[in-house]
């Protein structure tokens, strides 16, 4: 995850590297369906492009950029994430980094990414990063996997998530585009908006674990999480009795391309 300047948030960003191992085993990934939204979008190839993957955690998007054949670059601020990545990809190379203030070259990069991750950045500082250092015509592809709220268990879910930790979580849900505006608010960049649905079928036990990964649950400590999560047991096994929970996911993408000009 990247760093950010505000203290809550920052403390939020940085609870990630005490549950690495928790969250490269639970987590989603993404599905190819994105992948291929980024191509079209971009108008080029993953395979072969230059890509950096910002904030990328546990590598969980790395992976799959680096199966598509992409020449990939990792950065992670995090010493948990970082170390949980080197493990999961170790040919991958890695630098310590974050999106305000990046390690790379500047006109270095086809592509830039960051999965869950732009939202712990600045964008006064992350947008001008990213521009130096995509090449001319070079694209940034922002997404975030939300959970789709018009199923009605995940509805449920979200207002008794809300009701006991509050409802100052970081990632907005809503899948209209109007993120592009709070992801840019300086207005340098037009995003175009994809949305990708995907669900996976996961026991139960996953289901509670992917969930207790989020910072929410991180930053509330362990009493908080473990009470909500022996009510939300219960919940679950009445709408899937046989342990067995179908997430679905509303991928959203956000890709803009770099000036071709300065």
């Amino acid at each position: 995850m990247t760093a950010s300047p505000e203290p809550r948030t920052q403390a939020r960003a940085h609870s990630f590297n005490s549950a690495a191992a928790q969250y490269a085993a639970n987590r989603p990934s993404y599905p190819s369906a994105l992948l291929d939204a980024i191509e079209s979008v971009a108008g080029r190839p993953l395979a072969g492009a230059r890509v950096a993957d910002i904030g990328a955690g546990t590598g969980i998007a790395t992976a799959l950029l680096h199966a598509r054949g992409a020449h990939v670059v990792a950065v992670e601020p995090g010493d948990g994430m970082a170390a949980q990545f080197r493990r999961a990809l170790p040919d991958v190379p890695l630098v310590r980094g974050d999106g305000n203030h990046l390690p790379l070259a500047t006109a270095s990069f086809d592509l830039l990414t960051y999965a869950q991750s732009w939202h712990w950045t600045d964008p006064a500082h992350s947008v001008p990063e990213a521009l130096r250092v995509l090449r001319p015509g070079g694209a940034l592809a922002l997404w975030w996997n939300t959970s789709a709220v018009d199923v009605p268990w995940i509805d449920a879910q979200t207002d008794r998530m809300e009701r006991h930790f509050g409802t100052d979580g970081v990632v907005p849900t809503n899948g209209d585009g109007s993120r592009a505006a709070r992801t840019d608010p300086t207005g340098r960049l037009r995003f175009a908006h994809r949305t990708v649905r995907w669900s996976r079928r996961v026991p139960l036990e996953l289901h509670l674990a992917n969930i207790s990964s989020h910072s929410v649950f991180l930053v509330h400590g362990e009493e908080s999480a473990a009470a909500f999560l022996a009510e939300e047991r219960r919940h679950l096994l009445t709408t899937f009795p046989d342990g067995t929970v179908e997430e679905t996911y509303d991928v959203e993408l956000l890709l803009a391309t770099a000036p071709t000009q300065p």
